[in-house]
């Protein structure tokens, strides 16, 4: 059985020229974990394949449950080149939280809190 990422974490993307950063930030510590085990460089950049990156490298920012990813050349150009529909890359996190992971055991330890009154 899968869920999306996005049942596990939220994200924020844009651009730096010609290359993009992808922010993925767990809801929680399990989540941060779970994101450390399996969302490496090689599955984002498999996942983005047909962008044609020429390389993807990883930041951790533990502090605030994160992970930020460079995308090198991945937007054909950049804002003033590029024939993208998306040339800013502010898409490509929303594309991201899209990707099919298989459930985690303790996915109720990962999702988002409810937030009682």
């Amino acid at each position: 059985m899968t869920v999306r990422l996005s049942e596990i974490a939220h994200g924020r993307s844009g651009d730096k020229g010609n290359h993009a950063n992808v922010a993925i930030i767990a809801y929680t510590p399990q989540g941060f974990q779970w994101l450390r085990d399996h969302l490496t460089q090689g599955v984002v950049g498999r996942y983005f394949e047909s962008l044609g990156s020429s390389r993807i490298i990883r930041y951790e920012a533990a502090n605030v449950l994160a992970f930020n990813f460079m995308l090198y050349d991945v937007l054909a150009g950049g804002a003033s080149l590029s024939m993208r529909s998306d040339v800013q890359g502010k898409t490509l996190a929303l594309a991201l939280l899209q990707m099919e992971i298989e459930t985690p055991g303790n996915l109720a330890e990962m999702t988002r809190p409810l937030v009682t009154k």
